[in-house]
């Protein structure tokens, strides 16, 4: 096997109807992979299969990465999958102090709880083969603290830590598991974080956008594509040595 080459490999992308999700469909099924895209809404997904079948073998399957039977019923569909990528994701705001039980729960269960499920599932027909890799795409949430996102900073710090955790478990067994931690992103989330601003503050939809990318060092909001190349190289057969990282992708925000 070429050491950019994937393939014969099956790729699952949750959330893969846009944003992060749709840019790491497009690379893998550019290296070769065939892919399936899962998220909830099916209609997206049938869309980024019509866009992206050009590139390769692909198709999709609805599912809610927070609902174990969902979970267990898409992934018994798949006759194999030698990549995950856990990149369904859901970002609210509110004070702690405002933070409702459902908000909290909400968090844990999309961004925390969906990773571990579909992990598990994958997990075993992994170690039958003796490949495999699974990227957690977490955030710079997971590595420090921003203000009114307690909930989703505390289900992303748990992301690298289970990805952590389960990389030593399977290091002998030809799995990786790493998390790529990716700053602002022009994504539908930070679109919805620049409303939430300019609701919030007044401020126009430009000067929210230039205040979130003011973390960066670069002075730029992080594209999709370079959280999918990230994802990309990690999932090479070649990566094999790296294993439970959590790489920054912020320009420069955390060092």
């Amino acid at each position: 096997m070429k050491l950019s080459n994937l393939q014969g490999l099956h790729a699952v992308v949750t959330g893969g109807g846009s944003g992060i999700g749709a840019a790491v469909a497009g690379s893998l099924l550019e290296a070769g992979a065939s892919v399936t895209l899962m998220g909830r809404d099916l209609q997206r997904l049938q869309a980024q299969v019509e866009a992206q079948s050009p590139l390769g073998a692909v198709d999709c399957c609805s599912v809610d990465v927070g609902d174990e039977a969902s979970v267990q019923a898409a992934f018994a569909a798949q006759a194999k999958v030698d990549i995950l990528v856990n990149n369904a994701g859901q970002a609210e705001t509110a004070p702690l102090a405002k933070t409702s039980l459902a908000l909290w729960q909400r968090m844990l269960n999309v961004n925390l709880t969906g990773s571990f499920l579909c992990s598990r599932e994958v997990l075993p027909g992994m170690s039958e083969r003796g490949f495999g890799r699974i990227i957690n795409v977490a955030s710079t949430a997971g590595l420090t603290g921003y203000a009114y996102v307690a909930a989703y900073c505390a289900a992303k710090h748990g992301v690298v830590g289970m990805s952590r955790a389960l990389a030593q478990e399977v290091a002998k067994k030809g799995i990786t598991v790493n998390a790529v931690c990716p700053g602002y992103t022009e994504t539908d989330i930070v679109e919805r974080a620049v409303a939430t601003i300019v609701a919030k503050t007044g401020r126009s939809a430009e000067q929210a956008r230039a205040e979130l990318a003011a973390s960066n060092p670069q002075g730029r909001l992080v594209q999709p594509q370079e959280v999918a190349d990230a994802v990309l190289w990690l999932a090479r057969p070649d990566s094999a040595a790296i294993n439970g990282q959590a790489i920054s992708i912020c320009g420069g925000e955390l060092c």
